[in-house]
């Protein structure tokens, strides 16, 4: 949830939607029946933690996106986003969003940008069956295991001597509270919330090991990573199945992946860019597009 506030969708940091200004009514930039006045660019850049270019280009990409698919992304699921992250930081989520910068308000409008090109991407880029393949090489179901971590093999192997005597859930809570060195899941019996194949936050080995036990399981070597040795045991683990049965899991880890792949996002934003047919006005600014589109009609200043 984090990444929210680290940086939005990659290529669309700091973006925010700047309101009606009274001032200066002068066009900076047209698309589509929407414009962009020097006062709302001016007013936007006093608060931008970007350069000028980039401001404009950002504000350029928020207007297209909702001018293009802002019915499909409503108030509620972005209250529903900005109220998980600020549950995931807890009291320190006001800190988190001055130190980036960030008020309610801003923040609210990054992550609505941030679902538009979510919609965009989804509807712009199709999946393909040689993909979905591809993908299902390396797919692993949603898991959930617990584990006891060690620093020395011989305590894990005396671990699991004890295991062999009594491999139940409740012997593994008690044998990870006693021996555990890990403070944040000793307590709860060794438990780790569920992960699948996406996940970045585990150790490759750890994963490896866990992904090949089926549900009751547990491991009979140590398994080594930087942190220790780890006696593993599995709590829920539905089996792989057929690539059929997962289609959509398949595409939405497409999809995430493709979220954070900066040219796949660039090449989704020249498409909407050469559909919101924007005009800059300011010859200063006339090359502010061109990181999208290497055409002129984008960019054409008359």
């Amino acid at each position: 949830m984090k990444k929210w506030i680290a940086g939005l969708a990659g290529i669309l940091l700091a973006v925010t939607l700047a309101g009606c200004s009274s001032g200066d009514s002068a066009t900076v930039a047209n698309m589509n029946g929407a414009k962009i006045t020097k006062q709302e660019y001016y007013d936007e850049m006093k608060t931008s933690s970007v350069g000028g270019e980039a401001t404009l280009r950002n504000m350029i990409l928020a207007k297209a996106l909702d001018q293009q698919y802002g019915k499909k992304v409503t108030t509620k699921q972005v209250t529903k986003q900005y109220n998980a992250v600020k549950k995931s930081y807890g009291t320190s989520f006001a800190y988190a969003l001055e130190q980036n910068g960030l008020t309610t308000k801003s923040f609210k409008e990054e992550i609505r940008t941030s679902l538009l090109s979510e919609v965009a991407l989804k509807d712009l880029k199709k999946v393909t069956q040689k993909q979905l393949d591809t993908q299902w090489k390396s797919y692993e179901p949603k898991i959930t295991v617990q584990h006891i971590l060690v620093a020395k093999k011989a305590k894990a192997e005396d671990i699991i001597k004890l295991l062999a005597k009594d491999n139940t859930e409740k012997n593994f809570n008690a044998l990870a509270k006693k021996y555990s060195t890990d403070t944040g899941t000793a307590t709860s019996g060794g438990k780790i919330a569920a992960f699948d194949n996406t996940d970045t936050s585990l150790d490759s080995d750890f994963k490896t090991a866990a992904f090949k036990l089926k549900q009751g399981e547990y491991t009979t070597t140590p398994v080594k990573t930087t942190y220790g040795y780890h006696v593993i045991r599995s709590i829920k683990n539905p089996g792989k199945g057929k690539e059929s049965d997962h289609t959509k899991e398949l595409k939405e880890q497409l999809y995430t992946t493709w979220e954070s792949d900066s040219t796949v996002m660039t090449s989704v934003m020249k498409q909407v860019l050469e559909k919101a047919n924007v005009s800059i006005k300011d010859k200063d600014l006339s090359d502010v597009l061109d990181v999208y589109t290497s055409t002129s009609s984008s960019t054409a200043s008359n």
